[in-house]
């Protein structure tokens, strides 16, 4: 592995660790700063969901359905210029860690200014009958 491809694994696993944190306190304002201004998120099951505020509702709408806590397990990182793509698994639970949601996704990281942020975010769940 290259030096590059660890610094970008150490910097995504950074702002993934920060986003689980800031979700699980519930700080929906600071979880929408997690994605550019044009974002997008892809849900399984839903429509496309665009725009900081948009994406701000949906997260408030997923703690609100008792969504604590979101654990994410990065598989694959590759990075291309600007542009960075990740492989992850997904738990959703609640306060008592049971599990609500479990599956795979995909996030495109695109790089703003000094920044990376989630550009697109998509995933599907792995439980029968999600």
């Amino acid at each position: 592995m290259t030096t590059i491809a660890s610094d970008i694994h150490s910097t995504i696993r950074s702002i993934t660790d920060s986003f689980e944190s800031t979700f699980s306190i519930g700080n929906v304002n600071e979880i929408a700063e997690f994605y550019t201004e044009s974002g997008m998120l892809l849900p399984s099951g839903s429509d496309f969901v665009k725009g900081r505020q948009n994406i701000k509702e949906f997260w408030q709408s997923a703690i609100d359905m008792g969504i604590t806590h979101i654990k994410i397990d990065i598989i694959e990182i590759e990075e291309h210029e600007d542009t960075t793509i990740e492989m992850s698994n997904y738990t959703l639970s609640d306060n008592d860690q049971q599990v609500i949601d479990a599956g795979k996704g995909i996030v495109i990281w695109k790089k703003t200014g000094d920044a990376w942020k989630m550009h697109r975010d998509i995933w599907t769940s792995s439980l029968e009958g999600q």
